[in-house]
């Protein structure tokens, strides 16, 4: 069974090529499973802020931040002011960065699929390490294992999918990790808010439910199939070709299989002669990844996994209880996952450039208005009043929302479609380092940053979303609809920037129509 409508295989007014094929069940069976990958991730992002905002958590791992914490005349912005407690949720992000360079090499020897697989075993080490932890160092090994696992998982499932995905819904098919990002972070807030009164355990049971995610991804990964192009770059053309047919619904895939071919035989020519992360370095491959590197900085510089990782400790500075800390933040996890169902809905009909600069606007005016609040009504020793309050978290969601439907999805998806082959696996984990590298600096500064900058904090993010902006409608090109092994001719060959760094490529130049 198949749903959708079919594709006809043609050069259309933009030289745009489109095949022939079937939006068929596999194709969103085979997304739905590698998309948990983003589970896993969401999760973990999720967990880690309710879980230092439990006070039998901190007895056990940091009774000084504890103490801080229940001292009456504590500042309100320094209160989890603790490097050691930073370093639990910002550990494995450390771990992720290594871990993406190994993945790179992993994915173009054994695939997409086995390198999901390795991610998710990881996981569950990682996992069991943490929840019985008795101490600070198997806390952190653990969170180190789990690092490795989110590493090859940010890896490999943006790669799958893109390349599974036929070029006129590759935007949605790729969102859905972000869409299992946003309700592994839900899950994590609803997890966390029921365990929160489990003494003294109830932060062991939110740590092992890690695990489940994690089984579900190697489990499903037994039943998908590798990628067209992970089998025919490996020498596996009759296996890539009935792959191919099997995900398109049809037996007429020659077009697109021949495309598939000679980006691989072009890469593999390029290989020989260069190594992919030493060709990276060529003026012709500066433009996918400059563009993927600044999607990666400037999404952790929206400030989003600062209000995600530590969302019950930001609403507890501002004056909530800690079950009504708990609860905001799954009021925001929820806006989180609708949100992003809208980018699956618009993404390859909007396009991806006017959701970004949509999104920047309603970001900017959100931060800026938090942060006035913050400034007028959070003192250092007191709190809100219920009223404004309950304006914080309402724009907080208005925030969330918009990033759910922007920066989230697309900071994934764009450099996962823009790489042409010989480097998509080395570029892609060039993003996904990069990516790890900032959140890891955001998750380790943020606790501090708030206790120095105070409300002030927001209005240094909103500084950002302004610089976001800027780049977006002047240097990001616009990539729906293009199939993925013509990015290089149809966009940045064609983009008014990035075309002059192809002027001089001669003929070193490939050819990927």
């Amino acid at each position: 069974m198949a749903g959708g409508f079919v594709v006809e295989a043609k050069v259309s007014g933009g030289g745009r090529r489109e095949f022939k094929g079937k939006i068929t069940w596999y194709v969103w069976l085979c997304g739905v499973i590698a998309a948990t990958s983003g589970l896993m991730f969401g999760y973990d992002v999720g967990i880690s802020g309710g879980v230092t905002a439990m006070d039998d958590f901190l007895l056990t791992f940091f009774p000084s931040v504890y103490v801080r914490k229940h001292r009456a005349k504590e500042n309100n912005y320094c209160k989890f002011d603790d490097q050691r407690l930073q370093l639990f949720t910002s550990s494995l992000y450390l771990a992720a960065l290594l871990a993406s360079f190994a993945a790179s090499r992993l994915c173009t020897r054994f695939g997409r699929r086995r390198t999901m697989q390795l991610a998710s075993v990881f996981f569950l080490a990682g996992t069991a390490l943490c929840a019985g932890a008795r101490n600070l160092a198997m806390l952190i090994v653990g969170r180190i294992c789990l690092g490795v696992g989110v590493g090859f998982g940010n890896q490999a499932a943006p790669l799958f999918l893109s390349e599974i995905a036929p070029a006129h819904v590759r935007g949605a098919l790729n969102i859905l990790f972000q869409l299992d990002v946003t309700i592994g972070i839900l899950i994590a807030n609803v997890v966390n808010y029921l365990t929160s009164n489990s003494h003294p355990n109830g932060w062991r049971y939110s740590l092992g439910g890690a695990g489940v995610p994690a089984l579900i991804l190697f489990l499903g990964s037994l039943t998908i199939t590798e990628t067209p192009t992970s089998l025919i770059e490996r020498g596996r053309r009759d296996a890539g070709r009935a792959t191919l047919s099997r995900i398109r619904g049809t037996d007429d895939v020659g077009d697109e299989f021949e495309e598939i071919s000679r980006a691989c035989e072009a890469a593999a020519k390029a290989c020989e002669e260069e190594a992919p992360f030493r060709r990276l370095r060529r003026r012709e491959s500066r433009p996918p990844l400059v563009i993927a590197v600044a999607m990666q900085v400037f999404q952790q510089f929206t400030g989003i996994n600062a209000i995600m990782f530590y969302a019950p400790v930001l609403f507890q500075t501002m004056g909530f209880k800690s079950n009504g800390s708990l609860l905001s933040a799954v009021v925001t996890g929820g806006v989180n996952v609708l949100s992003t169902v809208v980018s699956i809905v618009f993404v390859d009909k909007v396009g991806r450039r006017k959701l970004l600069l949509q999104a920047c606007v309603q970001m900017l005016i959100a931060q800026t208005a938090v942060g006035g609040i913050m400034w007028d009504h959070v003192k250092s020793n007191g709190n809100p009043s219920e009223k404004w309050a309950v304006w914080i978290v309402v724009l907080i969601c208005v925030y969330v929302s918009s990033f759910a439907w922007s920066w989230g999805p697309l900071g994934w998806l764009i450099p996962s479609e823009t790489f042409p082959l010989e480097t998509r696996t080395a570029g892609f984990s060039c993003a996904v380092s990069s990516n790890m590298l900032f959140t890891f600096l955001i998750a380790q500064a943020f606790l501090s940053m708030m206790c120095k900058m105070k409300a002030f904090i927001f209005f240094f993010f909103a500084i950002w979303i302004v610089i976001m902006a800027a780049f977006v409608w002047w240097l990001l090109p616009e990539t729906k609809g293009v199939p993925i092994d013509e990015m290089v001719d149809t966009v940045w060959r064609r983009h008014w920037f990035w075309r002059r760094f192809f002027a001089d490529a001669g003929d070193d130049k490939i050819d990927n129509c």
